[in-house]
């Protein structure tokens, strides 16, 4: 209940970097569902996408489950956080 279980699972990491995007996304193998106060370290060297690529990358990442204190906690205080968002207004975008 209050303890944190870790443990290794591959992943893929998706980095895009081009004038629409400049984004990564890491898939962990097998399915693993992430939940609130979980976190993933991802190990290897640091990766470098040049202007105009997109590029997958094949790694090992650590995942951290959060204890049930933890995950309640982060429930409650993402509710909170969450308010900060209305404060972020988004623009249409031009083509000029």
């Amino acid at each position: 209940m209050i303890g944190r279980k870790r443990f290794e699972t591959p992943c893929r990491i998706e980095v895009e970097h081009s004038d629409e995007f400049l984004c990564a996304h890491v898939h962990l193998a097998g399915g693993v569902a992430l939940e609130p106060g979980d976190s993933v370290r991802v190990h290897g060297a640091p990766i470098h996408v040049d202007f105009g690529e997109r590029r997958s990358f094949d790694r090992i990442a650590t995942v951290e489950r959060a204890s049930v204190v933890e995950r309640l906690w982060t429930k409650f205080a993402g509710h909170f956080e969450m308010t900060e968002l209305y404060e972020v207004s988004f623009s249409p975008r031009s083509l000029t």
